[in-house]
């Protein structure tokens, strides 16, 4: 058996706090530091990048972060695995020794290519994309560790996949360990998102004692795929069960996770305290991959402008209507799609005057960007001095914005090259696994036994219950899958969760958030973690990228469903 390998997070996205690498390397012992840098949108920035000048499409703090403290990672012989090389891993390698050379430091550097499919994009069926880029697994960046590379960098590999491939080489795994494999994703899903492990975006945030500066996350990976999920002693934030809870329910869609080295049993997870800051991941299940690779695919979408306009004081309705006619038809053309929406925070006889106004806001989208930025510009300005009285807008309409759509493409993966190019220049290609299991929704968890109806004499039974936010007892996460959003809600003993799970239907649910109500809606069960999990499909349109909704992520849809009102027994409370 070897011994458990300690491997730190230092960002959970492109544009995390800068100085964690720094931290998470001096402030105690890691094996490994590893960073997540990619997202569908960091994907389409990336590209954008690369189309102005081919020699970047890489995250370009990374590099930055890295020359403050390469002496320290050699000194202190920490490895650095990253997804940082975006859609220029190469490149990015090559700027890692030009900032090595002058440093006069010698480090053993491997990158991970051939995830981009931007040239064949045509002909595998993905039609003309800015980007193109299957998820590649963890094996790449195992084969170069063990080749002795300090510093690993990759394109889009699957985000836990920085984390598998150290756990995989340190432990020396087989490819059909899969309930290792299992256990080393689930800790990789934990700590990804950085702080979000530790106390960040985490609905009960008033119970963590010190959330100035949570410290990031890290996992001690053992020999049988179990883990220990902790952070450096003496930094801000907490993990508790629920830290970590409401990061395992984050974006996973449904009981199976699947990647390209092993489909992870997100309803067999078993969580336990370890100790201060210490909780134990255990009993993860793992089964094969699927047999297709999921490619993330960001094209332009078009031309996108908005206007929001302030409405003060009496008859809000007839001035907003007044406001939405006059536009409409001063239009010289009618944009592609236009869409009006309001927040109605207006109180009757107000003090002041932001409490006496609502804010009704015009978003349009088009394919041609006069029309979405002159003309619209032109048609909502000329209105100043003609319409509603008090008119004024937050701020002038500017020019129009690209915004991009995602969609997600599948591919055989023997029909792409996964290839590690190891610190001595050799490359060797890594051959997809040839045992695959086709990817099934899995069995709804089993229901438990429903709360009974407590009945104390002479009481009716409607004074059993209060209604009260859900989030009085339940907490949630929730975020983007392209155009789906995920929603994690769970509950804290098992009271609650005899009376949670027969509750929160996919109708209540619905009813509670109506903007969901002629969407198609899913709900999966996790009784090991008292949870439920929803994906609610189309939620955000063409994803992220097309900024189609007032939270294009959908990172608030859990709070705004805890803020929402729901009977609740007594005894719950």
């Amino acid at each position: 058996m070897t011994e458990p390998i300690r491997i730190g997070n230092s960002s959970g996205f492109y544009g995390d706090r800068f100085k964690a690498f720094k931290e998470m390397l001096t402030g105690g012992p890691l094996d490994v530091l590893t960073g997540d840098y990619l997202a569908e949108l960091t994907m389409l920035i990336l590209g954008r990048d690369r189309s102005k000048d081919p020699s970047m499409g890489y995250a370009k703090t990374f590099p930055a972060q890295l020359e403050g403290a390469l002496g320290e990672v050699l000194d202190r012989g920490v490895k650095v695995v990253s997804n940082a090389g975006g859609l220029n891993p190469a490149g990015l390698a090559e700027k890692i020794h030009e900032i090595a050379d002058k440093l006069g430091l010698h480090p053993k550097i491997a990158y991970v290519e051939g995830d981009d499919l931007i040239s064949r994009a045509e002909e595998l069926g993905f039609g003309d994309p800015l980007t193109a880029n299957a998820y590649l697994g963890a094996w790449g960046i195992a084969e170069a560790l063990k080749a002795g590379a300090d510093i690993v960098v990759t394109g889009r590999v699957t985000d836990a996949s920085v984390i598998v491939g150290p756990a995989a080489a340190h432990h020396g795994w087989r490819r059909d360990q899969y309930d290792e494999l299992a256990g080393a994703v689930v800790a990789g899903h934990v700590i990804e998102c950085g702080c979000q492990a530790t106390g960040g975006n985490y609905s009960f945030f008033q119970e963590i004692r010190d959330l100035g500066r949570p410290g990031f996350p890290i996992a001690e990976i053992h020999a049988d795929g179990s883990s220990v999920i902790t952070k450096h002693d003496g930094t801000g934030g907490a993990v508790t069960i629920d830290t970590v809870k409401a990061q395992l329910l984050y974006e996973i869609t449904g009981a199976r996770y699947a990647g390209p080295d092993v489909t992870a049993r997100m309803d067999s997870i078993e969580l336990s305290e370890d100790g201060p800051d210490r909780i134990r991941i255990t009993g993860v299940e793992g089964e094969p991959p699927p047999p297709t690779y999921k490619v993330s695919l960001n094209s332009h979408g078009g031309f996108r402008n908005e206007v929001t306009f302030v409405l003060t004081g009496l008859e809000l309705e007839a001035k907003a209507e007044l406001i939405q006619r006059q536009l409409e038809r001063d239009l010289v053309k009618r944009p592609a799609e236009m869409k009006w929406s309001v927040l109605w925070s207006e109180q009757p006889n107000a003090g002041t005057e932001e409490q006496a106004s609502v804010l009704l806001k015009c978003t349009i989208k088009d394919p041609d960007p006069l029309v979405a930025g002159r003309v619209f510009t032109s048609a909502a300005v000329e209105l100043a001095l003609s319409s509603y009285p008090g008119f004024h807008v937050t701020a002038p309409p500017g020019e129009a914005s690209a915004y991009g759509l995602f969609t997600a493409g599948y591919v055989d993966p023997h029909q792409l090259e996964h290839v590690v190019v190891l610190p001595d220049g050799r490359r060797q290609t890594i051959a997809p696994s040839e045992d695959t299991q086709v990817l099934t929704e899995a069995e709804g968890g089993a229901l438990p036994m429903p709360l009974p109806q407590l009945v104390a004499a002479g009481r009716p039974a409607r004074s059993l219950t209060r209604e009260v936010p859900l989030g009085r007892i339940a907490g949630a996460r929730s975020g983007d899958k392209g155009g789906d959003a995920n929603v994690g809600v769970w509950v804290r003993n098992e009271t609650a969760w005899r009376w949670f799970a027969h509750t929160l239907t996919v109708e209540k649910f619905k009813e509670l958030l109506p903007e969901t109500q002629e969407l198609t809606v899913t709900r999966h069960v996790f009784p090991n973690l008292w949870a439920l999990n929803f994906v609610v499909e189309g939620l955000l349109g063409d994803g992220v990228a097309s900024q189609a909704r007032f939270d294009p992520q959908a990172k608030a849809v859990g709070e705004w469903l805890r803020s929402r009102y729901i009977d609740v027994p007594e005894v719950l409370l």
